[in-house]
């Protein structure tokens, strides 16, 4: 079976981040968004974690979930949604002679080895209760270490690894490969995740990351947000063992090497398990992405001056803005081209008999890679919020009331948030919401749409229709990549 996980959010405990954010209102909008697997995060806050202790009773799987208690009788409906214990640390140190800021997340399977690792924490002297993404003056690979040591089977993320100030191959603070961030730990960190500003196509073109899964989520500040970026896995179950080894498991070209079953068991060399006792061979199925344009770090520019530039014009230019004569906040995509080793091509491939088919009689596409350097990635598909759909349509902001209306009465007519974009039929869409709301979905779904990119903590903007309230013109470089499509769900 397959199912959808969101596993980078935010509690109300993190800064600037909705009061709203609380577990009950997280599992709601999860059934709203058609989310299996939600995030607990922060669980490093004393507030939250006391509430995570309150509100969650274990499943016996690694898992947990929402304790009746803790809903309302309205809300009984949210009872089947899991919770996956996390948090996410931000590191700011030195090392190689540079100041680093680097953040990423951590997954444990107990309440007992998150408190191992908080306990570690505190001996370190981390303040745990400003933030609850607290900051720490423990290096990437320290903090891998302790947490490893904490539980073998703890994961380690790396976060939005290309945004310009807080992640691994960020721009201003980050490194040019794992092994240069952690060291002799690497070999442990199994999966990242892309963040908003890049897709799996871009990761793809990174050499280093060839023997790790990419994973997408939406890094939610708030419950609307929730999903606008998460990942499908496929297995026999719902539990945190297939989604450990669903993440730690090696590409379809070294499948029967030993150390994949290291990495899927999580044991070390004299405790090796048979391959066989993982036929049901958890994986994931494909993700699903933000238009890496609309993303707010897409570009290289300066929020400030109202400058942007694309890498090409950067390799012209260089990345001295010419309006205040600073440097320019290097953009994802100007990093992508310096350390790429590759230029991977969209394919098409046949449908008849693939695996990844999540909805029956989808309407929506996925993108798949052409197996660079022989590997075979798991396809991506882009999808446009519906929020974001129904305020574009409306005229309106994406927080107006009327969005909330149609957005609510789309979800109890149809279903969840990804069945109506990416399954529902067109004409039952615009019987609940209206033929522009329709239109739109369509739209999204052939990729005819424009997105002006994002540069320097500016979101970028999408536009379904122009002035004229037209479909907007698509750049050649749009059509060729929407004609590469991957369409699974036909």
């Amino acid at each position: 079976m397959k199912f959808v996980a969101d596993l980078h959010l935010h509690s109300k405990y993190s800064r600037a981040v909705s009061g709203a954010m609380t577990l009950p209102n997280m599992a709601k909008w999860a059934k709203y968004k058609g989310i299996s697997v939600l995030a607990t995060s922060d669980f490093t806050h004393p507030f939250w974690l006391e509430q995570l202790k309150n509100e969650l009773e274990d499943t016996g799987n690694g898992l947990f979930k929402l304790k009746q208690t803790a809903v309302s009788g309205k809300q009984s409906a949210v009872s089947d949604v899991s919770f996956l214990l996390s948090c996410e640390v931000s590191s700011i140190y030195s090392q190689g002679g540079k100041g680093r800021r680097i953040h990423n997340l951590f997954f444990f399977p107990s309440f007992d080895s998150v408190d191992k690792f908080i306990k570690e924490l505190l001996r370190r002297r981390a303040n745990l209760r400003a933030d609850g993404r607290p900051i720490v003056g423990i290096s990437a690979r320290d903090l891998a270490n302790i947490a490893l040591l904490c539980d073998d089977k703890a994961l380690i993320i790396p976060a939005h690894i290309w945004t310009p100030w807080f992640s691994v191959f960020g721009s201003f603070s980050g490194f040019d490969s794992i092994e240069e961030c952690f060291g002799d730990m690497a070999q442990y960190i199994y999966g990242i995740e892309t963040g908003l500003s890049s897709d799996p196509f871009m990761n793809w073109q990174i050499g280093d990351l060839d023997s790790r899964t990419i994973l997408s989520f939406s890094d939610a500040h708030s419950l609307p947000k929730m999903g606008r970026e998460a990942t499908v896995f496929e297995a026999n179950e719902v539990s945190y063992d297939c989604i450990y080894r669903a993440i730690c498991r090696d590409l379809d070209n070294s499948e029967n090497s030993e150390s994949q079953k290291v990495r899927i068991s999580g044991k070390s060399d004299n405790q090796k398990v048979r391959q066989s006792e993982y036929s049901d061979n958890p994986r994931i199925a494909f993700t699903i992405e933000f238009y890496p344009e609309e993303g707010k770090y897409h570009f290289t520019g300066h929020r400030d001056c109202n400058f942007s530039q694309s890498p090409e014009e950067s390799r012209k230019n260089g990345d001295i803005c010419p309006v205040c004569h600073r440097p320019l906040t290097v953009g994802v995509m100007h990093r992508v081209e310096d350390l790429k080793t590759r230029d991977p091509k969209l394919e098409i491939r046949n449908q008849d008999g693939v695996r990844w088919n999540y909805f029956e009689d989808n309407k929506q596409s996925l993108r798949s890679s052409a197996s660079p350097a022989g590997l075979k990635r798991p396809p991506y598909v882009s999808c446009v919020p519906l929020y974001e759909i129904i305020a574009e349509a409306l005229g309106v902001a994406p927080t107006s009331k009327k969005v909330e209306e149609i957005y609510i009465t789309l979800i109890n007519a149809l279903g969840s948030e990804f069945s109506i974009l990416m399954k529902s039929d067109v004409i039952q869409i615009a019987r609940f919401s209206s033929q522009k709301v329709a239109d739109g979905i369509s739209r999204v779904r052939s990729g005819n749409i424009v997105v002006e990119p994002g540069y320097d903590g500016k979101f970028g903007v999408v536009k379904i229709w122009n002035e004229s309230g037209e479909a907007g013109d698509v750049e050649k470089e749009d059509v060729s990549q929407s004609e590469s499509q991957l369409n699974l769900f036909a």
